[in-house]
């Protein structure tokens, strides 16, 4: 006799009994780019600008205490894609998202209030002070992205780097910890100071001048609007330097107001004063408390 189980009926006798205890939203967040900036297919958008964020599962916990997935940024990615299963591509997130993405996820999971240890810079003294994640995440999200720049005759439109270029980028650090390194160096001598020195400072310009010239996504003109990569990567090594620090300027004030601001904190020993900075380092950050 043939069998005349229906699909709906299989798939129903398929089910697993424990699906009700899956995890369930905790929270929802609105991003500050609020879906722009992202590729086509990279981000589910939502109709209300509002997305839910689930907390970690003990395997995104594992994920950001393997070294090597947090160096290349894939442990990030991956719990992006487990926590925030809206955004699909996680490498193509803008990342003036990434603060407030992760700030969402480690809410969903430990709660609104972090414990963050800090060693007074007086006295020494180990102080215990919790912070409101949610008034972070609060600053992030109501900020407004600034895409255009008006310089002369010219209208330079902006654009966030994605997370995968934000991680590219992350060589322009290693060049300036290296001119720092060589420069306190005293097992080298003077002159390879100089020579080395320079070499770093060459990659440095460089790699500055790539940063600047990749977040720019086109320029308006009187005579049209150039959006070609090589030409705007032509245009601003050769552009006058008020141009490029205009540019510069304006893409260091967007990072500075997108980025998460120290906390005023007060010695419990000594009563000194002093700023208390809140780091996005996954092994860090995550941990249920902080250290700093």
């Amino acid at each position: 006799m043939q069998d005349q189980t229906s699909p709906q009926l299989e798939k129903k006798q398929l089910s697993n009994p424990l699906a009700n205890y899956f995890r369930q939203p905790k929270i929802y967040i609105r991003l500050p780019s609020h879906g722009r900036f992202y590729a086509e297919g990279a981000l589910d958008k939502s109709a209300i600008d509002e997305y839910p964020v689930y907390a970690m599962t003990a395997k995104d916990e594992l994920m950001f205490k393997t070294p090597d997935a947090l160096m290349n940024g894939q442990a990030t990615v991956e719990v992006i894609k487990s926590c925030i299963p809206a955004i699909k591509e996680p490498w193509n997130m803008p990342s003036i998202d990434l603060d407030a993405v992760l700030i969402a996820i480690r809410i969903a999971t430990y709660g609104e209030e972090m414990e963050v240890t800090a060693s007074c810079p007086s006295c020494s003294h180990i102080n215990d002070y919790v912070i409101n994640l949610v008034t972070f995440l609060g600053t992030l999200t109501s900020t407004v992205y600034e895409s255009k720049i008006q310089v002369g005759e010219l209208v330079i439109n902006i654009r966030p780097y994605s997370y995968r270029e934000v991680s590219k980028t992350a060589l322009k650090s290693l060049e300036q910890q290296k001119i720092f390194n060589i420069v306190n160096d005293d097992s080298i001598s003077d002159e390879d100071k100089i020579t080395r020195f320079g070499e770093s400072f060459v990659k440095l310009t460089e790699l500055t001048v790539d940063v600047i010239a990749g977040c720019i996504e086109s320029i308006e003109t009187p005579d049209g609007t150039v959006s070609d990569s090589q030409m705007i990567h032509e245009f601003i090594g050769n552009a006058p330097s008020d141009v490029f620090n205009t540019v510069n300027d304006h893409v260091t004030n967007i990072k500075e107001k997108m980025s998460l601001k120290a906390s005023d904190v007060v010695c419990s020993e000594c009563d000194h004063k002093w700023s208390v900075e809140i780091t996005m380092d996954q092994s860090n950050f995550f941990a249920v408390k902080s250290r700093t």
